[in-house]
C-alpha cells in the first residue's frame, strides 16, 4: 500500500461515514427542520465527495468499490466502532442520569442533549475528514499530481463548510439546552 491508496481510502470511508451520519442525524432530528434539512444537503456533497474519490482512486488503480445509492436502505457501511458505541448509549458522553424512583433503567436525556452529541460527533467526523483532505493535497503537491490537487481544493471547502455548520449550531444551541436542565 502507498500512500495515495492510504489517503484515498481515508478520506473515502471518512466521507461515507459522515454521509451516513448526517442522514442519520436528518431523520433522528426531523422535528428541527434546519437540522433536518441542512444535514440532508450536507450528506449529498460527502455523497459526491466519495463518488469523485471513487474515479479519482480508479485512475491511480485502488479499487474503493461502488458508490454509495442515495437511495438504499441501511446506509453505506457498518458503522464505525465509534459510531456504535455512541448509538448503543443512552446517554451522551459525559452525562450521568439521575433516575426518579420508578424509572426504567432506559432513561433517555432530553432532545436538546441527544441533538448537542450528535452535532458533536458531526463536528469530529468533518473534522478528521478535512486533516485528511489537507494531507491529501499535500501529497499532491509533493508528488506534482494536478488530479489529486483538484479533487482536494474541490472537496475540501466544502468539508470546512460543513464542520462551521455543526460549530455555528452548537454554539446556538447549547447555551438554550444547557441552561434548561
Amino acid at each position: 500500500m502507498n500512500g495515495i491508496d492510504l489517503a484515498l481510502r481515508t478520506l473515502h470511508q471518512g466521507e461515507r461515514n459522515l454521509a451516513e451520519e448526517l442522514l442519520d442525524v436528518s431523520e433522528r432530528h426531523r422535528s428541527e427542520h434546519e437540522i433536518h434539512h441542512v444535514a440532508t444537503d450536507l450528506a449529498g456533497w460527502s455523497r459526491e465527495h466519495v463518488r469523485r474519490l471513487a474515479d479519482t482512486a480508479a485512475d491511480h488503480g485502488v479499487h474503493l468499490g461502488a458508490p454509495p445509492d442515495a437511495t438504499s436502505e441501511g446506509g453505506f457501511a457498518p458503522p464505525t466502532p465509534r459510531r456504535q458505541a455512541a448509538e448503543d448509549s443512552v446517554e451522551p458522553a459525559g452525562v450521568v442520569a439521575e433516575e426518579p424512583a420508578g424509572e426504567t433503567a432506559g432513561h433517555r436525556p432530553p432532545p436538546g442533549l441527544l441533538l448537542l452529541r450528535d452535532l458533536r460527533e458531526l463536528h469530529l467526523m468533518a473534522t478528521e475528514n478535512s486533516l485528511h483532505w489537507e494531507m491529501l493535497a499535500q501529497l499532491a503537491q509533493a508528488r506534482k499530481d494536478g488530479r489529486l490537487l483538484s479533487l482536494s481544493a474541490a472537496c475540501h471547502p466544502q468539508t470546512l463548510r460543513q464542520m462551521r455548520w455543526t460549530n455555528t449550531m452548537i454554539k446556538t444551541l447549547s447555551p438554550q439546552v444547557l441552561t434548561s436542565l
